[in-house]
């Protein structure tokens, strides 16, 4: 499947230089290489280390980060050669992905050889969950606002967004958290309105994870965000105690946060009003001219694309980051577009396999935050450029250009791979065992 995945991202590279130029450019195809360069070592790495790893979890994150920078390098922006006049694509973007895959890498395989023994992560869980709410509240004191969101810091000539590494974190301090006051979390004392309910004091975490996600969405300007880590706390709340009281008192609040900075804040309201009517004459050149420049891109597309390196995407602002997923709309159409959320499907249903089949709660807790993360993330930003619900400006896992978001994508992925072969060795020591009995 690698192999596989390699040869479509020549492909497409080989595909959108034709069409955008009538020729190829064999020395751009270096960049394909190195990032297939790249993802074999990581095979190779796996094989020898993590031998009983999920076999098609690293080929799919291979598959969406090929995509992605097959696109990033269409959308790269050439210099105009002032002697001769002639455009040169010099695809900046796709060099520093680049670069920033092969330091996403790097991690991978410290998380690999290093987090074997995932459980020591329990011990320290409370000076991992401080880290994760610093980093989540660093930017709100120094952060740097980038279209309307303070997401952003910035460490000399690079810009580094925190909260991509701060869930990460959080995962494993609920996880955590949760495998051991899961009993206690699931313990009914009281009755309201006839529904069994636990101790008011067990509601805290709940409230407490509300009054972070309002606080991001007050101060970040990010409702993304906050709805992306709400919605990780109530996956692994619901995973850690089967309680659908939880879910839903967790909705209501959270509906009633989402309510209530609407009338307060006039950032919340352009993105609402923006949402339900995207081609209001008034604001379609204005605060609605994303999401309608998404809509018009993804309806040209139709049912296979206008072709690699043929659309318009350009016309999208922030179009490598936060609309990705238009381009893959417009320009592979909508089988293009179907074949990336069965990926993202395949993905999220592999992660959750990786969790069934884990014995220690907070192995099976762990596996089920973090594909949580990117089954939200991806469903979260696709919806939104897609106007099923209201846009967020939250990067697609793995296609989207940003270092920090690779950087934490990766780390993630470890973290699977490691969960995942330790579940299968597990399981066939358990079976060995039984056998010889």
């Amino acid at each position: 499947m690698l192999v596989f995945m390699i040869l479509v991202m020549f492909v497409g590279f080989v595909a959108f230089e034709l069409g955008r130029d009538g020729k190829v450019s064999y020395s751009s195809l270096i960049y394909p290489g190195l990032a297939a360069l790249i993802f074999v070592i990581l095979h190779i790495v796996l094989r020898f280390v993590l031998p009983r790893a999920d076999g098609l979890l690293l080929p799919l994150a291979a598959g969406l980060t090929f995509l992605g920078l097959v696109l990033i390098a269409r959308l790269d922006p050439g210099t105009v050669n002032h002697a001769t006049g002639q455009l040169a694509h010099g695809y900046s973007l796709l060099r520093a992905q680049i670069i920033w895959l092969a330091v996403a890498g790097g991690a991978f395989v410290l998380v690999v050889l290093f987090l074997r023994n995932y459980e020591s992560l329990a011990r320290y869980k409370y000076t991992i969950g401080i880290a994760a709410i610093l980093l989540l509240a660093v930017p709100m004191f120094a952060g740097t606002e980038v279209n309307g969101a303070k997401l952003w810091l910035d460490i000399g000539p690079m810009h580094f967004q925190p909260s991509e590494l701060a869930k990460v974190l959080l995962v494993i301090f609920l996880a955590a958290f949760f495998a051991e006051k899961h009993e206690l979390l699931s313990i009914s004392t009281h009755r309201v309105l006839g529904v069994p309910v636990p101790e008011l004091k067990y509601f805290v975490p709940l409230l407490a994870m509300w009054g972070v996600s309002v606080l991001i969405m007050i101060f970040q300007k990010d409702l993304g965000s906050s709805l992306l880590f709400f919605g990780i706390f109530i996956c692994m709340l619901y995973a850690a105690t089967a309680r659908k009281t939880y879910v839903l008192v967790g909705t209501c609040l959270f509906l009633l946060g989402a309510f209530l900075c609407y009338l307060a804040f006039a950032h919340v309201q352009v993105r609402v009003t923006t949402w339900l009517r995207p081609l209001n004459p008034a604001t379609i050149q204005k605060q609605s001219y994303q999401i309608s420049q998404s809509l018009f891109a993804l309806s040209s597309g139709g049912a296979s694309g206008t072709g690699l390196g043929l659309g318009y995407p350009k016309f999208i602002p922030s179009v490598a980051t936060d609309f990705i997923f238009s381009v893959v709309g417009e320009e592979l159409g909508l089988l293009g577009a179907g074949a990336v959320i069965i990926m993202y499907i395949l993905f999220v249903a592999r992660g959750i396999k990786v969790a069934l089949v884990h014995r220690d709660d907070f192995g099976k807790l762990l596996a089920l935050g973090l594909i949580s993360v990117i089954g939200l993330q991806a469903f979260i930003i696709m919806g939104g450029v897609t106007r099923l619900i209201p846009l967020t400006g939250i990067t697609l896992p793995f296609m989207s250009y940003g270092g920090s978001s690779l950087f934490a994508n990766f780390i993630l992925l470890g973290l699977l791979m490691v969960l995942s072969h330790r579940g299968a060795t597990t399981n066939v020591a358990s079976l060995r065992k039984a056998g010889k009995k």
